[in-house]
């Protein structure tokens, strides 16, 4: 595994970069990734391009049609629906398994996740708003003690943020899921399992209806 002080690579820097390009809206789903167009972006040759695309391919971020190329993926709300589901499971039951298990070193970061956050949403910056969901939710993940949990949400983590960026775009979603996020953090500060769990699985169930409700505007004729 890198070490953290260790330079990216030049595909790496290219999948982190394309990555962040999908994840904030600049290339919308559906659209077709043009392959010269990524190299002036990206700054790299065609061949870490192609290694880039392959690699959010595997994240299901990227869709290769055979003789057509690569396009953002689309999801649809069926598709959306599994992952919520699948959500709401392991991150309650981590949520659980974090209780009497978390430092104070942890639980200042997530207090730390929630001021950024508010802080974020505030100032109306999306991409701030991920970044300090994921920061949140990182100390819950690695600090809940299972491995295969942590494992399960790493690989649906790219999905997930895409579905954050549609249902933080719900007005008064941002403030809401910040009093979520908060009875989660207090829950699992008191060593109330069940409570903790209960509060991530209803915090994922909001995040569901708001972002159904922003796909399906998203499909309504204009």
């Amino acid at each position: 595994m890198k070490s953290p002080d260790q330079p990216l690579t030049v595909r790496q820097l290219a999948v982190q970069q394309l990555r962040t390009a999908i994840l904030s809206g600049q290339f919308k789903p559906g659209e077709k990734l043009v392959e010269h167009e990524l190299c002036a972006l990206l700054g790299v040759s065609r061949p870490s391009v192609r290694e880039a695309l392959l690699s959010l391919q595997g994240e299901k971020l990227v869709t290769i049609v055979p003789n057509r190329g690569p396009f953002v993926a689309t999801l649809d709300w069926d598709h959306a629906k599994e992952l919520y589901n699948v959500r709401e499971l392991l991150e309650g039951e981590a949520a659980a398994l974090c209780c009497n298990r978390l430092d104070e070193a942890q639980l200042a970061r997530m207090n730390q996740a929630l001021d950024d956050f508010e802080a974020a949403v505030l100032a109306d910056d999306a991409n701030a708003r991920i970044a300090a969901t994921d920061a949140f939710y990182d100390v819950i993940q690695r600090g809940c003690g299972n491995r295969v949990i942590d494992e399960m949400l790493t690989s649906l983590h790219a999905r997930v943020n895409v579905l954050r960026l549609r249902s933080m775009s719900q007005t008064g979603r941002g403030v809401a899921s910040l009093r979520e996020m908060g009875d989660i953090r207090d829950a699992i500060a008191a060593g109330l399992p069940k409570r903790a769990r209960a509060a991530a699985a209803a915090h994922v169930r909001e995040a569901a209806r708001a972002a159904q409700a922003a796909l399906a505007a998203a499909d309504a004729p204009g």
